[in-house]
């Protein structure tokens, strides 16, 4: 039941057969920034060849080093290589449009029933086929990227810095590209004719940047100016800050709001902040669309559904325009980083050290479907994410080792699996 077209494979496709895609990747992003990452080198790598491998992941490296949603970006990125800005757009815009749709009337729903149950079980067979895709990702990633014995280091390095000693993401990620550096030497293989570009004028880049500043910081000041309710106010400079300082990919940012919107603004409750993370986790789209959720429970409090509406638009405004403001003004730059061979040996020891942040998220994920209940154990300078295997869910397991015959032996369509999977999770789910 393998659906896949052969004549899909056009490394030129027109902006039309690429917004398909784009819509579809969206509409399919389920699981995190592991699992999106997964599906985005699915499509974008094996099945269209609209990116090489080694494009595709020097271009996870430079979004792996922005603040924001790495895998937003990268469809950004992917769209702009394409079609320029305006392809960049639709890839972004498309990546995030449907579950912010999805979380906007879930969040309606949550503030006026206070019940997420429903939602829970349709995508409770969907996280089951989430952990197969990141599985299979995360074997190709490393059989393509780990061809050194210090890669391999790296990424076992970068995995326990993460996993059992909870170091700073950009600290992993700056000391990997530090040693890539270092130890790069001229001698490295010359990168092909085709990948090397000149970067544009720095004037355009200037250019750029200062548009892109404009289009975030104009509403922002608008609201101000016009006396907007205060609660907008301070979710469009709270967002605005968390844009810029909050490097380390999706579940930093998470560790961030979680910490700041509960203990220091109480705006939500712990309940609430964890019911907005489950409803992130479960839907289409990239983590961070839990902030729609706050600026609209914060909003919808002080002053009704209409008010919460204006808080999640103002949320996902400033959350997600600095994310077009990174790409276009980096990625004419990254080919000719790519093309220096000591920033290669940089870019490229990331890539190694990024294998490692993918199997750390891809247990933590794994840990919080199979388990309803976990623990952190702490002895010093470890802090271990543990499950209470009392509670693992045999449903879970049931449904993903359904998704990995599937989808690794049978190779199912994608849609197909995970529509079945959803279908399977809500009967299994009334037992």
């Amino acid at each position: 039941m393998n659906m896949k077209d052969a004549t899909d494979n056009d490394p030129q496709p027109s902006l039309r057969q690429a917004t398909q895609s784009w819509a579809k990747i969206g509409l399919l992003s389920f699981g995190g920034p592991a699992a999106q990452i997964a599906l985005m080198h699915k499509v974008v790598v094996e099945e269209k060849g609209w990116l090489k491998e080694q494009q595709f992941l020097n271009a996870l490296n430079f979004c792996m080093l922005l603040p924001g949603p790495e895998a937003m970006q990268l469809a950004t990125y992917a769209g702009w290589r394409l079609h320029g800005v305006m392809g960049g757009l639709i890839a972004g815009l498309l990546f995030v449009v449907p579950g912010a749709l999805i979380i906007l009337l879930l969040a309606i729903g949550y503030s006026t029933f206070g019940q997420v149950d429903f939602v829970q079980s349709l995508f409770f067979g969907i996280k089951a086929a989430v952990i197969v895709i990141v599985l299979e990702a995360l074997i190709k990633v490393s059989k393509r990227t780990l061809n050194s014995a210090a890669h391999y280091i790296i990424a076992l390095l970068a995995f326990l810095g993460l996993f059992v000693f909870s170091i700073p993401f950009p600290l992993i990620i700056g000391v990997a590209a530090l040693y890539g550096y270092l130890a790069s030497t001229k001698q490295l293989d010359e990168p092909d004719s085709d990948s090397v570009g000149a970067p544009v004028a720095f004037s355009k880049t200037v250019q750029t940047i200062a548009l892109w500043l404009l289009i975030w910081m104009l509403p922002v000041i608008g609201l101000w100016l016009l006396g907007a309710n205060q609660i907008l106010i301070e979710l469009a400079l709270f967002f605005s800050k968390l844009a810029v300082v909050t490097f380390g990919g999706a579940y930093a940012v998470l560790a961030y709001i979680a910490q700041d919107v509960v203990q220091t603004n109480n705006w939500l409750t712990v309940a609430e902040m964890v019911d907005g993370l489950g409803l992130a986790e479960t839907t289409p789209g990239p983590l961070i669309l839990v902030t729609e959720f706050v600026g609209f429970l914060s909003a919808e409090k002080a002053g009704g559904i209409a008010l919460g509406i204006a808080g999640a638009a103002v949320t996902l405004w400033v959350t997600f325009v600095p994310c077009f403001l990174w790409i276009f003004a980096g990625a004419p730059y990254l080919e000719w980083i790519s093309a220096q061979p000591r920033l290669r040996g940089a870019l490229s020891a990331i890539t190694a050290a990024v294998v490692g942040v993918i199997l750390n998220l891809s247990i933590w994920f794994a840990i919080h479907v199979f388990f309803s209940s976990t623990q952190k154990i702490e002895f010093g300078f470890f802090a271990l994410l543990s499950p209470e295997l009392g509670t693992v869910d045999w449903r879970v397991l049931v449904l993903a080792l359904a998704s990995g015959i599937l989808l690794l032996i049978m190779k199912w369509n994608l849609l197909a699996v995970l529509t079945l999977l959803a279908l399977g999770g809500v009967l299994l789910s009334l037992l």
